[in-house]
């Protein structure tokens, strides 16, 4: 694979949601487990023990197990009056196979109910594991919910070198490197799981999606009928992925539009299936369409994509979704590589209206001031509080001065419907504990509940393994976390490499 998206979770994004999938037990290597009766029908999202409370999952992909560099790790918080924190990775009894060097479990995450039992189930990436031999082909591991949390039951793990699944393993597909789900408005679940290293035919790295629905797999290509576009050399198709209950949306960062390569695009799927087992594509958005003339070479359009469910004015939801588009390459004025974010909303249907394009640093009562290399966008996190839309956009690249080289930086915009906006600030040193220090990236690592935004700090403060704050959504520019997540406190296990590398 030509130019590898960097590793460790610095500059990549992967905004993903993950839902039932009750129907997935073909050629996987385990099975789901049986259901459990004691869990709650209807507890929320990301509720791994069924009490009603919600849990919270912080990767740290670059975590040493067994000896084994970068092997990866995941560590399962438990709200409510849950077990104590726990800390899994593949030398665990209840996840299939081994530690593997290198293989960055925990890379991407995604949760919801798949077996039907009341309780959440984790979805762990591991895009970098080698598959018979086969380097950097991927994998995708799902660990069961339980009353007793996700220790009780073996998990479930997926990969190319499996008859059932499309495509072959090879080096550097990346299975595994986005994932998203969702129980859509058919009732029928699916998992999709991105492989923007895919190789199709004689172009390398075009990429593409494995998408899972009724115990089928299906393969998602721009070669695809109705699919727009075509597999070109890079366009790393599937490298983000979002869904709501009425969309998926496929991001391609790499995406060359006419003469500007990697200026990137975005795809969105309704929940009707084709007969190759591929959902209806709706639109496919780019910086050309609907208004013309922005689309630049190295905008990378499409690194990171959020989707929310979006209400009408009375507070319901109708099919409708907001996306939120980052495009951290994006100049602005003469800051090459500023980055910029763009809203937008999706009827039911698929019809695409702009609600912001090209929000940055230097629009006119932002905080901060859009600068090289600043990377705006590079992450994105977004939730729709009522009518109005709250939207994070990680500045992994903000620095305040050569001393502090990459510390990186959090922006919260507020968008209420009829217009209107105000946006909050938030960095090392200011909101987020401790002093500033070179190459923390904070940004590069965004999640998103109802009631808070999350930040990581994988590189945080000089000699710790990292953190994760959670801010509420309303937070002013420099406003204290709410609560602080850290290796050896307050029970979640000592040691690590890039604890919040990714975080949900």
């Amino acid at each position: 694979m030509s130019d590898t998206p960097l590793r460790g979770n610095v500059w990549c994004a992967v905004v993903t949601v993950f839902t039932l999938v009750g129907l997935m037990t073909v050629a996987a290597q385990g099975s789901p487990a049986s259901a459990v009766a004691a869990c709650e029908a209807g507890s929320p999202v990301s509720d791994f023990n069924g009490d009603g409370a919600r849990d919270m999952v912080i990767a740290d992909p670059e975590a040493t197990v067994g000896g084994k560099p970068r092997a990866g790790a995941v560590t399962i918080v438990y709200g409510g009056a849950g077990p104590g924190p726990e800390r899994l990775d593949q030398d665990s009894d209840v996840v299939r196979g081994s530690a593997q060097a290198g293989a960055e479990f925990g890379f991407s995450l995604a949760q919801a109910d798949m077996n039907g039992d009341g309780c959440s189930d984790l979805v762990v990436g591991a895009p970098y594991t080698d598959v018979a031999g086969v380097q950097d082909a991927g994998a995708v591991h799902v660990l069961y919910g339980d009353r007793l949390g996700l220790a009780a039951n073996e998990s479930t793990s997926y990969d190319q070198g499996q008859d059932s699944v499309e495509g072959g393993a090879e080096p550097s597909d990346l299975f595994g490197y986005a994932v998203a789900a969702q129980r859509p408005a058919s009732g029928v679940p699916y998992l999709a799981v991105g492989i923007p290293g895919e190789d199709l035919g004689s172009v390398p790295d075009a990429g593409a999606v494995d998408y899972l629905s009724g115990g089928t797999w299906g393969w998602m290509v721009q070669d695809a009928p109705g699919v727009a576009g075509t597999d070109e050399v890079n366009d790393r198709f599937g490298s983000s992925l979002a869904s709501t209950p009425s969309h998926l949306v496929v991001g391609a960062p790499g995406e060359a539009i006419g003469a500007e390569t990697f200026a990137g695009a975005f795809w969105i799927f309704g929940d009707s299936l084709d007969s190759g087992g591929r959902p209806e594509p709706l639109a496919a958005p780019n910086q050309e369409s609907p208004v013309v003339g922005v689309a630049e070479s190295g905008d990378r359009y499409g690194t990171s994509i959020a989707a929310v469910p979006m209400p009408d004015t009375s507070g319901t939801y109708k099919g409708g979704s907001y996306v939120v588009v980052g495009s951290p390459g994006e100049a602005v004025g003469d800051a090459a590589q500023a980055g910029s974010v763009s809203v937008y909303k999706v009827t039911a249907t698929g019809t695409v209206t702009t609600v912001v394009l090209g929000l940055h640093q230097n629009v006119t009562g932002a905080a901060e001031t859009a600068e090289r290399a600043d990377h705006f966008g590079q992450q994105v996190a977004a939730v729709a509080q009522g009518t109005t839309l709250r939207v994070a956009a990680g500045v992994p690249g903000e620095e305040s001065g050569p001393e502090h080289t990459d510390k990186g930086g959090v922006q919260i915009f507020t968008l209420p419907v009829g217009g209107g906006m105000s946006d909050a600030w938030i960095d090392p040193g200011y909101g987020i504990p401790g002093e500033p220090a070179p190459r923390m990236y904070v940004g590069a690592s965004l999640g998103a509940t109802p009631d808070a935004l999350l930040v990581g700090a994988p590189y945080g403060r000089p000699g710790t393994p990292g953190a994760v704050y959670a801010f509420d959504w309303t937070v002013a520019s420099g406003g204290a976390a709410t609560q602080t997540y850290e290796p050896g406190a307050a029970g979640i296990p000592a040691g690590g490499t890039a604890f919040g590398a990714a975080v949900r």
